[in-house]
């Protein structure tokens, strides 16, 4: 049994007193789960995501340095090109110059917000209903962004930009198959989008920091830029961060997801990416390993699951893909994922939380046939978590 929780935040303390943190024995205790108070869990998923480095001496200047790169970013791909909108929409004379709208070279500056805008357009689809069974992501941030909020700015915010936007082209589509079409019942969406309230100038929902993270990711990684599921992970780091009990963090809650998430993007980014499916690092490689450690523990429910022509793809594309963020409900997956971080091997240990979400469902399943199987794999029935953790962890034990 877990030890109490006041003796569990002194073991926290401790470790995290250090003038070194040794991380095997952070992980070890993060891998039970970390306690939400004093800000434990924020800190230690910001050493565990590699963005504070095991010596603490090093933190304060490092935070300085990533956050003014933050704002930095904000200034060149939100404000500049609100700016050169603003300026470029002033006067009439700009269309014999270079660079205008109808501009056909492939480097014009319009061309490129044109093709940013399809980007945004669909991050801010998605970011909207992010988590819609709470009322946190719709919710004014105490630390709005001055520098784009400033009421002096003519500028184009990400928010107009929207607005003028959607204006134009009501459709963007660049679904990933799989991810977000096949969304759980938990996740169903109260009204139509559109009739959250805007909140007034100066302020700013949660939703929109997300936004803004997740746009300023695809405009630094062209590669992949977004792809609709993003949303799903930026969203508990940013809800854990800007929840901070201590706000000399939570203000930074911003800056500091934007490297978390970038970091935890470099080890998961390949789930997203369509053209590495078939590879050793792709999804379906991993979906495939869930399917043969299955068949290691429980023999007869994977022959059941092979019999019945249940592939992996049909659910464990978004376990996997989505770190289980759509099981479960916004604190579970928090709880989840203070193992999936903790452990050293990267992620093998969510290969055992998805075995052991399918041998806690064995007699369901077993009896089952194809129609109520996948009914009980696309809306999964148990809630605890803490017995999904034991059980994965108990198959670990066992190899």
């Amino acid at each position: 049994a877990a030890a109490p929780l006041p003796l569990r935040i002194a073991d926290f303390q401790e470790v995290l007193g250090e003038p070194t943190v040794a991380l095997a024995k952070l992980r070890d205790l993060c891998f039970s789960g970390i306690p939400f108070d004093g800000g434990l869990r924020c800190l230690c998923w910001k050493i565990l995501l590699n963005y504070l480095p095991l010596e603490k001496a090093l933190w304060s200047p490092l935070l300085k340095k990533q956050r003014d790169l933050y704002s930095q970013f904000l200034k060149e791909m939100i404000i500049q090109p609100g700016i050169a909108k603003a300026n470029l929409g002033v006067s009439r004379e700009d269309v014999t110059l270079e660079d205008h709208p109808l501009n056909p070279n492939p480097d014009s500056r319009w061309n490129t917000y044109f093709k940013d805008n399809e980007v945004l357009l669909q991050i801010d689809k998605d970011v909207r209903r992010l988590y819609p069974d709470m009322a946190f992501f719709q919710r004014p941030t105490d630390y709005p962004c001055l520098l784009i909020l400033d009421p002096q700015n003519e500028f184009e915010t990400l928010r107009k930009r929207v607005e003028q936007t959607t204006l134009k082209s009501q459709t963007v589509a660049r679904n990933r198959s799989g991810v977000t079409n096949v969304s759980s019942p938990l996740k169903t969406t109260p009204n139509a989008l559109n009739e959250y309230e805007v909140l007034p100038n100066g302020c700013e929902a949660h939703w929109e920091v997300v936004e803004r993270i997740l746009f300023i990711y695809a405009k630094l990684n062209p590669g992949i830029a977004y792809v609709q599921g993003m949303n799903e992970i930026v969203g508990p780091l940013y809800y854990t961060f800007a929840t901070d009990p201590n706000s000399e963090w939570k203000e930074h809650a911003e800056a500091d997801t934007f490297f978390c998430f970038t970091n935890l993007m470099a080890e998961i980014r390949d789930n997203f990416i369509k053209s590495l499916d078939d590879s050793q690092c792709g999804i379906t490689y991993k979906m495939e390993k869930v399917y043969s450690t299955l068949k290691e523990k429980d023999v007869e429910l994977y022959l059941k699951l092979q019999e019945q022509n249940i592939k992996p793809q049909f659910f464990a594309f978004r376990w996997l893909t989505l770190l289980l963020s759509q099981e479960f409900l916004l604190p579970d997956v928090i709880r989840i994922w203070d193992s999936l971080f903790a452990d050293d091997k990267r992620f093998d240990f969510l290969l055992l939380v998805c075995c052991a979400m399918l041998t806690l469902i064995r007699d369901q399943l077993l009896e089952g046939d194809f129609t109520l199987n996948m009914r009980l794999l696309q809306d999964y029935p148990i809630s605890d978590v803490h017995l999904i953790l034991k059980k994965a962890k108990e198959l670990q034990d066992s190899k």
